[in-house]
């Protein structure tokens, strides 16, 4: 069986209570490591194509490629690292990424044509080390049933955000004053030490479900119809983050100042942090379907103003309220993951979320960067507007999907327990008389036990 972490629930879960939780500082800290280049991915191929060739076209294409090479790979890492470990998949994911990158800026800056380029973004997205997926299956693993894993949802996403401030405001600040090239080298550094630092922390690392070892039957998480209803919501997702990035480096230049891109970014993602953090902290009474959607019903009208803000005070303003509602969306749908996939399959969940968010951030990326090369900023802001609001319609269609599933639905295989097997009726002929009696014996408790804790734990989860 999966082993789980007893918590106190008597306090109140909080961030504390949640660090204290043994071995986590093990892998949280190398994780955050592991991670922090993330953010600079995206913003330093932007800048570093668009001053190479002096179109903000040409430099969405590049980094699409890009997010739609990691959102197709990043599924069948989760596979791979589910079935083999994560220290073997990761090994040779982040070599391989560093190298991809060193090659992609070297081209870049030997004026390669824009096919080429995307060629080159082909291997650099795809060997995008699925990290954040791979820490929040740490935290899966470790609090099973616990109620602190809505506040462990809410940390990682604050630690995202995080990496999402200081990310793009790093890249911004090399790219602009070291070198142009400055932000993917540093990319591909800091992901070669911070992926090797995180693939050594062995310790807390989910058992793997490899069915040639354990003969457990393989549950794939695409199956589960709640986890496609939020792959949708999470491409909406995505399409703000990359919509805003195009945007708002766009106003930067129309504005005359082109530093202002990463305070502007930089505020939007404070805002996802400041709401992540009150997530984390908040004893919710309403259950996490509801949420959900009133979360994304906030981030739709709030990503429905932006194209009309033309002062940096307002577009900050507004790109501030939009944060915030990014984050209730973005972590309840993780922790959503808990309720709707088994433990053999929620690396690959993870990684199915965090590829939507990439692949919607692609396609933001080309759709921004040709309207503001067209028209300008105001109507690169229309994308990240009729994404939500898409996203928004299709989670309200299909919102009934996201129904938790109930004890009998989900099964951990490895806890190899089963349903009670009915009584079994045998027919005995009594000698003396020759008549045939029906008797009725009980299954045996050992072979037959109830899955009453359904995913692990009796704590009861509130259902709207």
């Amino acid at each position: 069986m999966t082993s789980a972490v007893t918590t106190d629930t008597s306090a109140r879960p909080g961030y504390g209570q949640l660090l204290r939780t043994p071995g986590a500082l093990g892998f949280v800290l190398p994780g955050f490591a592991a991670r922090l280049p993330f953010g600079m991915l995206t913003i330093s191929i932007l800048l570093l194509v668009q001053h190479t060739t002096g179109s903000y076209a040409s430099a969405g294409i590049v980094a699409a490629v890009t997010g739609i090479s990691m959102a197709l790979s990043a599924p069948l890492m989760g596979i791979f690292t589910d079935r083999f470990g994560q220290t073997a998949v990761l090994l040779p994911v982040v070599l391989a990424h560093s190298a991809a990158v060193t090659g992609l800026a070297a081209l870049a800056l030997a004026g390669a044509p824009v096919w080429l380029l995307a060629l080159a973004a082909v291997p650099t997205g795809a060997s995008v080390p699925q990290v954040g997926p791979m820490v929040r299956a740490r935290w899966a693993a470790k609090l099973e049933g616990s109620p602190l894993l809505p506040t462990a949802a809410a940390f990682e996403s604050v630690t995202d955000e995080f990496t999402f401030v200081v990310g793009p405001v790093l890249a911004t600040a090399l790219c602009t004053g070291v070198h142009p090239a400055a932000g993917l080298v540093t990319e591909a550094t800091l992901t070669l030490l911070g992926g090797l630092l995180f693939a050594a922390q062995r310790a807390g690392q989910p058992k793997t479900h490899a069915p040639s070892l354990t003969g457990e039957k393989r549950a794939f998480a695409l199956s589960f119809p709640g986890l496609r209803v939020l792959i949708f919501a999470f491409l909406g997702i995505g399409a703000v983050f990359g919509g805003m990035q195009v945007s708002l480096a766009a106003f930067s230049n129309e504005i005359g100042n082109p530093g202002a891109n990463g305070l502007l970014y930089g505020v939007f993602a404070a805002g996802n942090m400041i709401a992540g953090i009150a997530m984390g902290a908040i004893a919710w009474k309403i259950g996490p379907r509801r949420r959900l959607i009133l979360g994304y019903i906030g981030l739709t009208a709030a990503a429905s103003v932006l194209w009309a803000a033309h002062s940096m005070i307002l577009l900050g303003a507004l790109g501030l309220v939009v944060g915030l509602f990014i984050a209730p969306a973005l972590i309840t749908g993780y922790t959503m993951v808990e309720q709707l996939i088994p433990a053999n399959a929620r690396t690959e969940a993870f990684t199915w979320l965090t590829g939507s968010i990439a692949f919607g951030q692609a396609v933001a990326v080309i759709l921004a960067g040709r309207l503001t090369d067209s028209h300008g900023s105001s109507f690169g802001f229309l994308v990240p507007m009729g994404a939500t609001a898409l996203a928004l319609t299709t989670l309200l269609a299909l919102r009934a999907k996201l129904a938790p599933q109930g004890p009998s639905r989900i099964v951990n295989a490895s806890a190899q327990e089963a349903v009670p097997a009915a009584p079994a009726k045998t027919q005995v002929k009594a000698p003396a008389t020759g008549r045939t009696a029906t008797r009725t014996t009980a299954a045996p408790a050992s072979r037959n036990r109830v899955n009453e804790r359904g995913m692990g734990h009796r704590v009861p989860v509130t259902v709207d």
